[in-house]
C-alpha cells in the first residue's frame, strides 16, 4: 500500500507527458487558477493563443522578465521546451543573467513590434533552464541588492552628488550590477562608479529613472483605493499635461491632480481622448450667440448630458442659460442668417410647465404616517357628530387606555368655567351666562 502512495498522489501528473505541452499548458494553467497565484507580473501579456494546437511552435523567440519592469527577447535556438513561469538563463555582458519566461509562441512577434525591437540588434540566446546551482548564485546575489543599496547611498553622499539611488539590481551570477538613481540635473558619477566598483568588487551600471518608475518600483495605494496603475500594469509612461484636465472640465488644483511621485497622475490621460472627440461634435467656445435682448458668451460644456450653459458676461457667470447642443447649433445658424431669437431656450420649453419633484403621495417615507391617519379619523368622526348634533361614537376597537386619554381633555374645560366666574360677594344674576357678566359691552 505505501508503494501506491507516490503513485496516486503523482497520477494527474502522468496525462502531461502523454499529452503533450497542448494540454500541459492547459492543465497548468487551470492549476493556478485553482490556487490563486499572484500574477505572473505587471509585464505579462495573457496568451490568448495558448489553447490553439501548435500554437507555441510558430516562433523560435521568447520573452524573458526580470527585475524593475526589465524584460528582454531571446532566441531559444537550442528549441529547449519551454512554458510561461519556467527559470531559464540567458546570455548576458559578462556572464548569463536568471530571468523567467512571461510569452512563447507566435505572440512573441507582436511583443516585439509594439516594443520597437531593431531588426539588426544583435540577439542573444537562451543557454539553458536555470539549474538548482544557478538558482542558489541568483539568490545569493538578490540577498545582498538591499545592503548594496544603502552603502551606495552614502558613498554618493560623501562625494556630494545630488542624486538619490533607488534600487540596485544584481545580475543571476552576480558579476555585475545595476544601480537606478533618480536625479533632477545632470550628474557626474564617474567617481562615483569607480568607488563603487573598487567597494563591491562588480561591473557597474548607472541607469537613470523618472519620478513615475520610482514610484511604481515602490508601489502603494492611489486616491482611488486601488493600487497605482505603475505599480500593477503599467509598463511606459506618456507625458501627462494640464491640457489633459481642462478637456475634462477638472480643477486645476495641484493638490489633487498630482500623484504619489508629485507629477500630474497618469489616470488623466486615460480618457482624454474621448472628452476631445466628444468635443467636436459641440459648438465651439469661440463663438457668441446673439438674441434679442443679450449676447451669450460660452461658460462650460456637459459632455455627458449634450449640453452647453452660456453666461451674458464673458469673464464671470452671469444669467446662466443652459441649453442642448442642437439648440445652441440652430441659434448659429439664425444668427449667420442674421436672425436673432427672442431667447435661447425654445419656445416649447418655455410653455411646457417644468416637472414638480418627488412628492411622497401615500406617504410611505414618513415615520408617523399611521398615527396621522388615525388623527385623521378622529376629527371627521368628530365634525360629523357635530354636524349631527350627537355625541361623537366611540369605538369600540380601541383600548382602554386610549378611551382614557379622549376622556381626559374634558377637564380643562370646567376649569375654564371656574376661571369665567365672577369672585365671591357677588351674585350671578339669573338668565345671563357668565360670559356676558364679564363683557356687558358685547349686549
Amino acid at each position: 500500500m505505501d508503494s501506491q502512495k507516490p503513485f496516486d498522489q503523482n497520477s494527474n501528473e502522468e496525462p502531461e507527458a502523454q499529452l503533450g505541452s497542448d494540454y500541459e499548458q492547459r492543465l497548468s494553467r487551470c492549476r493556478r487558477n485553482e490556487h490563486r497565484e499572484p500574477p505572473r507580473g505587471k509585464l505579462t501579456c495573457y496568451d490568448w493563443m495558448a489553447d490553439i494546437p501548435g500554437a507555441s511552435e510558430g516562433c523560435d523567440m521568447v520573452e524573458v522578465q526580470f527585475k524593475n519592469t526589465r524584460k528582454g527577447f531571446y532566441l531559444n535556438s537550442l528549441h529547449i521546451p519551454l512554458k510561461i513561469g519556467d527559470m531559464v538563463a540567458v546570455e548576458a555582458s559578462p556572464g548569463h543573467d536568471i530571468g523567467q519566461v512571461t510569452l512563447t509562441g507566435a505572440l512573441v512577434k507582436r511583443q516585439m513590434k509594439h516594443a520597437n525591437a531593431k531588426a539588426n540588434a544583435e540577439v542573444r540566446r537562451v543557454l539553458r533552464k536555470a539549474r538548482q546551482a544557478d538558482l542558489d548564485k541568483f539568490e545569493e546575489a538578490k540577498a545582498k541588492e538591499n545592503d548594496t543599496m544603502i552603502r551606495s547611498r552614502k558613498i554618493a553622499e560623501e562625494l556630494k552628488l545630488n542624486m538619490k539611488i533607488g534600487d540596485v539590481e544584481y545580475q543571476g551570477d552576480g558579476n555585475k550590477a545595476i544601480f537606478y538613481y533618480i536625479a533632477d540635473e545632470r550628474v557626474d558619477f564617474r567617481q562615483l562608479i569607480k568607488v563603487l566598483a573598487e567597494t563591491f568588487r562588480v561591473r557597474i551600471e548607472m541607469k537613470q529613472i523618472g519620478a513615475r518608475q520610482e514610484a511604481g518600483r515602490i508601489g502603494g495605494i492611489g486616491p482611488c483605493g486601488r493600487p497605482l496603475c505603475c505599480a500593477s500594469w503599467m509598463t511606459n509612461f506618456v507625458s501627462v499635461g494640464t491640457a489633459a484636465a481642462r478637456f475634462q472640465d477638472i480643477s486645476l488644483n495641484p493638490q489633487k491632480l498630482a500623484g504619489q511621485c508629485a507629477k500630474l497622475k497618469c489616470c488623466l490621460n486615460f480618457e482624454v481622448d474621448v472628452y476631445v472627440e466628444s468635443i467636436k461634435h459641440l459648438p465651439p467656445k469661440d463663438i457668441r450667440l446673439e438674441t434679442a435682448d443679450n449676447t451669450y458668451f460660452h461658460f462650460k460644456y456637459d459632455i455627458f448630458n449634450r449640453t452647453i450653459t452660456y453666461s451674458t458676461d464673458k469673464s464671470m457667470p452671469a444669467n446662466l442659460v443652459t441649453i442642448s447642443a442642437d439648440r445652441a447649433f440652430e441659434v448659429i445658424a439664425m444668427n449667420k442668417a442674421g436672425e436673432k431669437p427672442l431667447s435661447l431656450t425654445p419656445e416649447s420649453d418655455e410653455k411646457t410647465a417644468e416637472k414638480k419633484p418627488y412628492a411622497d403621495l401615500l406617504g410611505q417615507d414618513s415615520i408617523a404616517r399611521f398615527d396621522n391617519n388615525r388623527k385623521k379619523k378622529k376629527r371627521k368622526s368628530k365634525s360629523k357628530a357635530k354636524a349631527d348634533g350627537q355625541q361623537p361614537e366611540k369605538d369600540d376597537n380601541r383600548q382602554p387606555a386610549k378611551q382614557d386619554q379622549q376622556s381626559q381633555p374634558k377637564q380643562p374645560k370646567q376649569r375654564n368655567d371656574k376661571r369665567r366666574q365672577k369672585p365671591q360677594g357677588q351674585k350671578k344674576p339669573s338668565g345671563e351666562g357668565p360670559e356676558r357678566q364679564q363683557n356687558p359691552q358685547n349686549e
